[in-house]
């Protein structure tokens, strides 16, 4: 025992000497009770001092630390039973009384004399067990003080993990992205390069006929020409004998017109390259589209799932996802990436066959009744019933006639009206009437694995929207 510290057997939880000890698989050991204790705190059996899981909720007994461990006690208290009483420093008597008003143990005679007259006295274990419980409870404090921050290191190590797998997630998906941006590229430049070819060999074959015609005027012509100057070069005699046939074919070969240049010959470059990103940019919004609401999936309940590009929800098995502070309050539910604080707006949810759901708005928390209370306006289906309620009025059941596939939301910040209306049938579902304020988060609950989906709009009502701005 003399090479053993008593460091090396203090439990990490309760810091005494371990009592009936248990070891994880991670080689750390603790005292059953304490690892009991803690594991009843917490959702999961992990170890206190490295945080790896658990694979037993009842671990084995470390029996050689049992061994040293009471060996190590029973070696203590025989040292104790051998070692010197206290006495009193005044009167060499044992210390057996607590003195209350001086907070020191003092010995039967002190108790009698003049310095602790009218004082408050109390047997040494009574004292000693009172000061342990006062130290006890000033530990608490410090105990729920320490949990909290291992729950924050806790939630802090997981939203490590967790940025490091969206923003993998995000680099793919911008990758897919961009390379389908650049397969549209490509296709319009291999077509836009075809056309130029083409027109290049059009134009190329139009002037190789305009060439072989001027060929076949110049060698009748140059014939015509030749045979003429061959009869000047003859002599007198035979000029005058052959110049009158001479003549007549001369005047016989038809004077052609003269030759024009050929119009429209060269590459028209302006088609070809006047405002060629305007006319790609114009092409490729013919295949585009917006969304009006996109969802924030740092704000999604962890039983939601938010899809890839961000315009549908559904429910789902809860996920370990990190506490953060953006995460919706309320459950099973998912907000918009941007609020509004003015003007109007309005966007379309397909709920399709979905049994379970609420649309609406979400505004910043106000006093009620001296208590934060969320704003919240929505109408809701569940049970196959319509109900319209927010947080400033009563519950309302709606009677509808139809069976709603896709809604369109409407809000007229300023003008204090948040309209639902059935897109099929254009007709007015609920209108909610408030003086807004503060900022308003599109607002969407479901606890149904059928998704809601946010539809998608031609880029020119964008367009549209941002000149109105």
């Amino acid at each position: 025992m003399s090479s053993v510290s008593e460091k090396d057997l203090e439990c990490p939880i309760c810091t005494d000497i371990y009592r009936d000890p248990v070891v994880l698989s991670c080689s750390h050991s603790f005292c059953r009770n304490c690892l009991q204790t803690w594991w009843q705190e917490r959702p999961t059996y992990q170890c206190p001092c490295c945080k790896s899981r658990s694979e037993k909720s009842s671990p084995p007994r470390n029996l050689a630390l049992k061994n040293l461990s009471e060996a190590f006690l029973k070696a203590r208290e025989q040292q104790a039973s051998h070692r010197p009483e206290h006495l009193c420093s005044l009167h060499s008597e044992k210390l057996k009384i607590f003195c209350l008003d001086h907070q020191q143990p003092v010995c039967v005679i002190c108790r009698d004399s003049k310095i602790h007259n009218n004082h408050r006295f109390r047997p040494i274990d009574e004292a000693a067990q009172e000061q342990r419980e006062e130290l006890q409870k000033s530990l608490k404090p410090l105990r729920d003080k320490l949990k909290l921050f291992e729950e924050a290191k806790g939630n802090c190590d997981q939203t490590v993990e967790y940025v490091k797998d969206q923003a993998q997630q995000t680099e793919r998906q911008l990758r897919e992205e961009f390379q389908r941006l650049h397969l549209f590229l490509e296709q319009e430049e291999k077509a836009r390069v075809a056309a130029l070819k083409k027109e290049e060999q059009q134009k190329s074959q139009t002037m190789k006929e305009t060439i072989q015609a001027l060929s076949r005027d110049i060698a009748a012509l140059s014939d015509t020409i030749r045979a003429a100057e061959k009869d000047l070069r003859s002599e007198d005699i035979s000029f005058l004998l052959s110049c009158q046939a001479a003549a007549r074919r001369v005047q016989q070969r038809p004077l052609l017109a003269d030759p024009q240049p050929v119009s429209g010959a060269l590459i028209d470059v302006a088609k070809h390259l006047s405002n060629l990103t305007l006319n790609i940019w114009n092409k490729l919004k013919q295949t585009a589209s917006y969304s009006p609401v996109v969802l924030d999936p740092n704000t999604a309940d962890p039983e939601l799932i938010v899809s890839p590009d961000l315009s549908s929800v559904r429910s789902a098995e809860r996920q370990q996802l990190p506490r953060n502070p953006e995460r919706t309050k309320f459950p099973c539910s998912v907000q918009g990436s941007e609020g509004f604080r003015s003007g109007t707006h309005s966007w379309d949810v397909e709920v399709g066959n979905n049994k379970d759901w609420e649309l609406g708005v979400l505004g910043e928390d106000v006093q009620v009744k001296g208590r934060l209370q969320a704003q919240l306006w929505r109408i809701l289906f569940s049970d196959g019933k319509f109900t319209a309620f927010s947080s400033s009025d009563p519950e309302k059941v709606l009677q509808l006639k139809n069976k709603v596939q896709k809604i369109r939301v409407q809000l007229d910040f300023d003008g204090g009206k948040l309209s639902f209306l059935d897109l099929d049938t254009n007709s007015r579902i609920h209108t909610f009437t408030h003086t807004f304020t503060g900022t308003l988060f599109p607002y969407i609950y479901t606890e149904n694995p059928l998704p809601l989906r946010i539809l998608q709009r031609p880029v020119s009502q964008w367009e549209s929207k941002v000149g109105r701005f």
